[in-house]
């Protein structure tokens, strides 16, 4: 059946390619007298994280300047190879044809995602100069590699000029734009493995307040003077010829808060682009680095810095050094002037390589997030406590209980406890009892290893 209705959709498909109006047609038409085979074009490839940029270039410079004769879909049978003007003449075997326009919704962080066209035809005057200007996704072995813009003139000095003159003024409008300015973004892996970005992710992360950054005061003010005051000075810094790019390493046990901190961080830094990296996307640096300057001031987030930073010693192939040496030469080779900021988490930060972290210039500051104190669980049992009614006294009793204990684990144990609360039918209140329950089920039911997934730390540092 399903096969029976695919080959009838093929065949009205079929039908409407071979009844619709040529572009071949369409063409002879605007170029009048011209033979289509002496027209020049010249073609601009636009990275794929410029797409809703370049489409909102195009439609004010159409709009604003050339009047359009003609805006249509372009569409072709196959589409393994890019759409060019050499393609939408018959000669060229594939006998596109004029068709509805077609728009993606692309993610920008807004409301409503941006309209972007995939195949489109834009034909118009300069004067007395006819001119079209094609869309198309750039193909690469049949993957999307980027946006392809071809603009096609008639032959002579005329042409030539328009050409250069409309593409400079194109490149110039996207990359004043930047719909990604101010965003939290992370590059798509194309999924051929290839180290090609197929797209821009937008992020929204929770919004995080100081108040609930529980961290010892020094560090706090650490991070405030390496972060928030450098970049307040960072125009005088240039000034007295000081450079503004920063590398900063926060290092400590795993869910102590440097995840939860980088989100309060990114929401102190509205004017800045975040870009989250993992360790899986450092194949992409190259790129990030590229968006990176284009959108600066920019801060880059490179998570688990030890999964591709760590020492040469220990690792396993050339490969896996090569992803090291790339991270290295980027930082490194940028600009004393790049307003970026370099920020790596890690759990384990012996085993970073020295040459990042040991080098300055690379590393400007390491950043320790230690394990709450008991001021610092204090604030972390009230923080988490959420809606629930928590006695003094009990709060007293979690501070002692949690001794040695990270944020994640008091995170988790308050959790726990409500569910232990509502089945007890307590309302709001919290009871010691549910206390004990929640804490034999994380430190005891689960083992040793349930108790190091939680940040319990091992046997000998368990809370108690």
């Amino acid at each position: 059946m399903k096969r029976w209705i695919g080959s009838w959709i093929k065949y009205f498909v079929d039908r409407w390619l071979a009844s619709g109006e040529s572009c071949e047609d369409l063409l002879k038409k605007h170029f009048g007298s011209l033979s289509l085979t002496s027209i020049v074009t010249t073609v601009r490839v636009f990275p794929s994280t410029a797409r809703v940029d370049l489409q909102q270039a195009l439609d004010t410079i159409f709009k604003e300047q050339y009047p359009l004769q003609k805006f249509v879909g372009v569409h072709e049978r196959y589409s393994h190879d890019t759409t060019s003007f050499s393609s939408l003449l018959s000669s060229g075997g594939s006998e596109a044809t004029v068709g509805p326009l077609q728009y993606d919704d692309v993610e920008v962080g807004n409301d409503l995602p941006a309209r972007c066209l995939k195949n489109a035809l834009w034909m118009a005057h300069s004067g007395e100069l006819p001119f079209v200007v094609l869309t198309s996704p750039a193909m690469n072995y049949g993957r999307v590699s980027g946006v392809h813009v071809e603009v096609a003139v008639p032959p002579g000095e005329a042409g030539l000029e328009f050409s250069r003159s409309f593409l400079s003024q194109l490149e110039k409008q996207v990359n004043a734009a930047g719909s990604y300015r101010g965003k939290i973004l992370s590059l798509e892996i194309a999924d051929n493995y290839s180290g090609k970005v197929s797209g821009v992710k937008v992020h929204r992360l929770r919004s995080v307040t100081r108040d609930q950054v529980i961290l010892p005061e020094k560090t706090l003010q650490l991070l405030e003077r390496n972060i928030s005051d450098f970049i307040q000075y960072r125009e005088e810094l240039k000034a007295l010829q000081m450079p503004i790019k920063k590398g900063l390493l926060f290092y400590g046990p795993p869910g102590t808060g440097k995840t939860h901190t980088i989100h309060y961080l990114a929401s102190q830094m509205p004017d800045h682009t975040t870009f989250l990296i993992n360790a899986e996307q450092v194949a992409l640096m190259d790129h990030y680095i590229q968006l990176a300057r284009f959108l600066q001031p920019a801060a880059i987030v490179i998570e688990d810095a030890d999964l591709i930073a760590r020492s040469r010693t220990s690792m396993n192939s050339p490969c896996e050094e090569s992803l090291l040496n790339k991270l290295l030469n980027e930082m490194d080779g940028l600009r004393e002037d790049a307003q970026l900021l370099f920020i790596l988490t890690t759990n384990r930060p012996e085993q970073l390589e020295p040459a990042l972290a040991a080098r300055p210039g690379r590393i400007d500051q390491a950043i320790e997030f230690p394990l709450p104190d008991d001021e610092g669980r204090r604030k972390l049992v009230k923080l988490y406590a959420g809606g629930l009614t928590i006695s003094a006294e009990l709060v007293e009793v979690l501070v002692r209980k949690t001794r040695k204990a990270s944020a994640a684990f008091i995170k988790e144990l308050m959790r726990r406890s409500a569910q232990y609360t509502l089945q007890a039918k307590n309302g709001n209140m919290l009871l010691p009892e549910q206390v004990e329950q929640a804490l034999d089920e994380m430190l005891f039911s689960g083992g040793s290893l349930n108790r190091k997934l939680l940040g319990a730390g091992d046997d000998s540092d368990s809370p108690s």
